[in-house]
């Protein structure tokens, strides 16, 4: 089953941004660390640069307010990237996925 990081790494290609993932395992500390501390993905399209962090749709409320909280988010933001969130849900009919600018 992929993850979210997988399931948002493949529609944001899909909408033509070239991704990366940024999220790393650390093996010392024994923790996945986020660029900027709430990056997994980002993503490049034109003139544009997307900071993206994925979860499961029941922990998108708790990201958002992680990020906004986060001592790095003003520098991320005046840099002019802008910060998504992706909140993954199952349905009967496949994946879904919530996304939501955090401003």
């Amino acid at each position: 089953m992929p993850t979210p990081t997988q399931r948002s790494l493949k529609l944001m290609r899909e909408r033509g941004y070239l991704c990366a993932v940024v999220e790393r395992w650390n093996p010392y500390a024994r923790i996945r660390q986020d660029l900027f501390g709430f990056g997994d993905l980002l993503c490049l399209r034109e003139a544009e640069i997307v900071l993206l962090q994925t979860t499961s749709g029941s922990n998108l409320a708790a990201r958002i307010k992680k990020i906004v909280e986060h001592e790095n988010v003003n520098a991320v933001r005046e840099s002019g990237m802008k910060i998504y969130v992706h909140g993954w849900r199952k349905l009967k009919s496949g994946w879904a996925c919530n996304e939501k600018e955090v401003e």
